[in-house]
């Protein structure tokens, strides 16, 4: 069963942590000026602007960060600065108990997966796929917007898939677990990568050619991880070629596990990039294309 962490409030610490790749104090001034604007207290991480290389500081001091953020008991929520690379350094080294006495909202997506993946794999904490601090302004602050609407709204969710396109129609049940689709793929073969037997799948991916996508998802198939999935759904694939490419390469590699395929999820490296609550019990449904999320995802 899972996890379910507190609802954010209006007044609550929300603490930035930068767990993958570096960031400036100028990248998030703005989003950050907007959530103090909006009521909510910053609390930022002591190491949120260490820069190593290609990482946002030392395994150390992000590490430090991530659990210092979960001790807070003034951070009610914690959001990832930036995706990048660098999570996947500190999932052996997360304490998982500390996680799972101080369940708290966690958002973040690209390289984050990373971090959320494990989380749920190792607490069954609820974890959101969702828009970074660099970029909560995007959108005309729409993806900001939907994010909160999550704390403001009633405990459902629904997410439109009316412009994309059902490959394979159908109506699942399970449970709604994704991100990246490279992230998903160098999990495989860890002890952080969840089961995904009775559960929708979403990817979504950046920059990446046919062929390394074909790569990816022929790795999914044959470490037999696919196999028991209700449903697959696509995100964004952003300058990965055409579209109509992408859907045959899925429909050759995966049509025949028997499941409902529908691309049009905005997730993503796009504009638009919208908060999926990861570890509930969600409904696909092509003829109404559309996902829903009846269970609570707070407590």
């Amino acid at each position: 069963m899972s996890i379910k962490p507190l609802r954010l409030e209006r007044g609550h610490g929300i603490g930035i942590i930068a767990p993958a790749g570096p960031v400036d104090h100028s990248e998030l001034q703005p989003s950050i000026n907007l959530l103090d604007s909006l009521g909510y207290r910053i609390i930022q991480a002591p190491h949120l602007y260490q820069r190593q290389g290609y990482l946002a500081g030392s395994d150390d001091s992000r590490l430090e960060d991530l659990h210092s953020m979960f001790q807070n008991e003034d951070v009610k929520a914690i959001f990832c600065a930036r995706g990048g690379y660098g999570t996947l350094r500190l999932l052996d080294k997360i304490n998982y108990d500390l996680i799972s006495r101080n369940p708290k909202v966690i958002v973040g997506y690209s390289d984050i997966t990373a971090l959320l993946l494990a989380i749920y794999k190792k607490t069954k904490l609820v974890t959101f796929h969702g828009p970074v601090v660099r970029e909560v302004k995007e959108n005309e602050n729409q993806n900001l917007r939907l994010f909160l609407d999550l704390f403001s709204a009633p405990n459902s969710l629904r997410l439109d898939l009316k412009k994309g396109e059902a490959l394979i129609p159908g109506k699942a049940r399970g449970i709604l677990l994704g991100g990246n689709l490279s992230l998903i793929s160098h999990l495989i073969g860890t002890p952080f990568m969840p089961a995904l037997r009775e559960t929708i799948l979403f990817i979504e991916e950046r920059g990446e050619a046919l062929y390394r996508i074909d790569r990816m998802l022929t790795h999914l198939r044959l470490s037999g991880l696919l196999n028991g999935i209700r449903g697959l759904i696509m995100g964004r694939f952003i300058d990965c070629g055409d579209i109509s490419d992408i859907n045959d390469l899925i429909m050759d590699i995966v049509s025949g596990l028997n499941m409902p395929i529908v691309s049009g999820l905005p997730v993503g490296h796009e504009v638009q990039n919208i908060t999926v609550p990861l570890g509930l019990q969600a409904t696909l449904d092509t003829e109404k294309m559309m996902i829903s999320v009846d269970d609570s995802y707070f407590r």
